[in-house]
């Protein structure tokens, strides 16, 4: 099944493998995409779908050294020049929007941007920035009802953005702390009005943030990503965590989303996603439903065959293997990543890693 052609909605896909979104910190000049990223995704493109790198739609959101955005003009050329050249390839590529909120080195900042959170909290340890080397996260700054509907009106213009960019669609991030789970996660929103205190308030921002791009582009083009348990940026479980996610699925479902995309940590140590909560919110969404972490070809295959998911997001394997489809597909070696040039700038452990011999 794993090679399979699969349709996600309206989207005709080759196979069923995703390539999964990882930060790789190559938009050197002013947050914006170049002609290395290009190559990058085209050595990928034999993926049933890409998911990007998260991007941020907002100048506020760009908490890592080097990441991309999407909210300009400028962004919206050099990300044409990919998708165009993904295309060409035949692949399918939708950009991952990821507003990192509080998760923010303050150098990494362009002028007059600002840490943003549900609250004015700072979270604990340190960022890495180009100009200060490791530096404590920025305090944050908690957002007014007003800022809320700013900032979802940011997602909705980032999504219209996308499309003209070339994407077939969106995935939200509401996974691994960043804005979106900061106001889902009850270890981090502290919030006493209507963006917290209770399940269904700590879920409203990421439903609001789901149909103003949902109204823009069409449930059709928007998926959303979630990591329930998962311990990234100060989150973790808490009380309810499972039926407040059911609640949000099954909201997602309601909406007509494209897909959801569930990712488990366990394979990197964090505490396991239940088996029972992933067949509770498979059953729930209607859509397209993804799973990632940690899977191999095989485990892949069984999870398609025993109906656990429609997808299989692939990370790590596709950094070091730009011809992971064709290397599962014969069963052959994968090449092991070098870790140490995951976030650097330049091509090095990122468009050098050859494809299997002839």
């Amino acid at each position: 099944m794993l090679f399979e052609s699969y349709s996600a909605g309206k989207l005709p896909l080759a196979n069923r493998i995703v390539m999964s979104p990882m930060t790789r910190s190559r938009a050197v000049e002013n947050n914006t995409p170049n002609g290395l990223m290009a190559t990058y995704y085209v050595q990928r493109a034999s993926a049933g779908m890409i998911i990007t790198e998260g991007t941020s739609p907002s100048p506020n959101g760009l908490g890592y050294a080097r990441i991309p955005g999407l909210f300009n003009q400028d962004h919206v050329k050099a990300w044409k020049a990919v998708t165009d050249a993904v295309h060409a390839q035949g692949g399918k590529i939708v950009i991952q929007l990821m507003h990192c909120g509080r998760v923010v080195g303050q150098a990494n900042l362009p002028a007059g941007a600002k840490a943003v959170g549900p609250s004015d909290q700072v979270l604990e340890g340190e960022m890495y920035t180009d100009a200060h080397g490791m530096q404590p996260h920025m305090q944050a700054h908690g957002l007014s009802v007003e800022e809320i509907a700013a900032t979802v009106a940011e997602y909705a213009q980032s999504a219209r953005l996308a499309i003209e960019a070339g994407f077939d669609g969106i995935e939200l991030h509401a996974a691994n702390g960043y804005l979106i789970e900061q106001f889902l996660n009850a270890n981090v929103n502290k919030r006493q009005d209507v963006y917290g205190g209770s399940a269904a308030n700590r879920n409203r921002f990421a439903l609001e943030v789901m149909r103003a791009t949902v109204a823009a582009i069409g449930a059709d083009r928007v998926g959303m990503r979630i990591s329930p348990f998962g311990v990234f940026n100060g989150t973790g479980a808490f009380d309810g965590v499972e039926a407040q996610f059911e609640a949000l699925v099954s909201e997602a479902s309601s909406l007509g989303l494209m897909y959801v995309h569930l990712l488990d940590h366990s394979a990197m140590g964090t505490p396991a996603v239940p088996a029972e909560l992933k067949g509770k919110l498979r059953s729930l969404f209607k859509g397209t439903f993804i799973l990632a972490g940690g899977f191999t070809g095989e485990s892949a295959e069984q999870a398609l065959v025993a109906g656990q998911a429609d997808l299989i997001g692939f990370g790590r394997p596709f950094i070091s293997n730009p011809d992971l489809v064709a290397r599962l597909q014969k069963g052959a070696e994968l090449a092991a990543p070098n870790m140490g040039t995951f976030y650097t700038p330049g091509e090095a452990g990122y468009t050098d890693y050859p494809a299997m011999a002839a």
